[in-house]
């Protein structure tokens, strides 16, 4: 039970660090400067929810690793993110598009979690559900306000979300782990999450004049520690400090 949970504690917590990470590298390169401190402020959402995940990792898994130490000394193999997470920002539709997939699915299972009977994650879902509902508006309105703008921003838009799709369905990958914290009432059910995100997504795309993708390609990994090359660029990059100057401390 105890390596299940830390197990999945990686996965919520490997999600909001590296896709934190990613909206952190638009700071000062916004495409408005209220978009720009948006952005950032999202990023800071992110990387507090990390921390409070990985500090409860820390203490299931009860060999001393802070959060920093989850957060900056594993190596790739080690990390269990979704890989939509750490696809590259691209221009503002590919990370606003990034973004709506992914808030989509964070509202509703923040949402059943605020009931899980672990009381630790139950109060760190509660108090991310506040961030994460702003979140989805604000990613969500985008969403709509380019899809259905002009003919340039509908096309990448769409180009994005073409792009992207690929990588959705690892949202409800599930495996021996998920079933042994469903058991014990710590995981929600995941198909009545993969329905409201799915009623989400239509209407939001729809709104937006967006098409979605006929195929059904599949790019899943992550979850396993199976990653894209990107996700070793983000690593050498967030990982320096504590590499070249091992316990460092601000």
């Amino acid at each position: 039970m105890e390596n299940a949970l830390f197990e999945y504690l990686l996965r919520l917590g490997d999600d909001s660090l590296i896709l934190g990470h990613r909206l952190s590298e638009w700071c000062g390169h916004g495409p408005i400067l209220e978009e720009d401190i948006a952005l950032t402020n999202l990023s800071l959402d992110l990387i507090g929810q990390a921390t409070a995940i990985f500090e409860y990792a820390g203490k299931v898994e009860g060999k001393g690793r802070s959060e920093d130490d989850l957060a900056f000394l594993r190596f790739d193999k080690d990390y269990r993110n979704l890989l939509l997470v750490e696809r590259p920002n691209g221009d503002f539709g590919v990370t606003i598009m990034r973004q709506f997939l992914f808030d989509a699915y964070r509202k509703p299972l923040f949402e059943r979690l605020v009931n899980s009977s672990d009381e630790m994650i139950a109060a760190i879902a509660a108090k991310s559900l506040k961030e994460t509902k702003y979140h989805l508006k604000h990613s969500s309105e985008w969403v709509i306000r380019l899809g259905d703008g002009t003919e340039e921003s509908h096309n990448r838009m769409q180009d994005a979300l073409n792009d992207l799709w690929k990588y959705a369905a690892e949202l409800f990958y599930e495996d021996e782990v998920d079933a042994t914290l469903k058991a014990s009432g710590v995981l929600p059910d995941m198909d009545s999450l993969k329905s409201e995100w799915e009623q989400t997504v239509t209407a939001v795309l729809e709104e937006a004049t967006l098409k979605i993708p006929e195929n059904n390609w599949k790019q899943e990994g992550g979850r396993k520690g199976l990653h894209t090359e990107h996700l070793g660029y983000i690593l050498a990059e967030l990982q320096y400090m504590q590499r070249a100057y091992p316990n460092m401390e601000w």
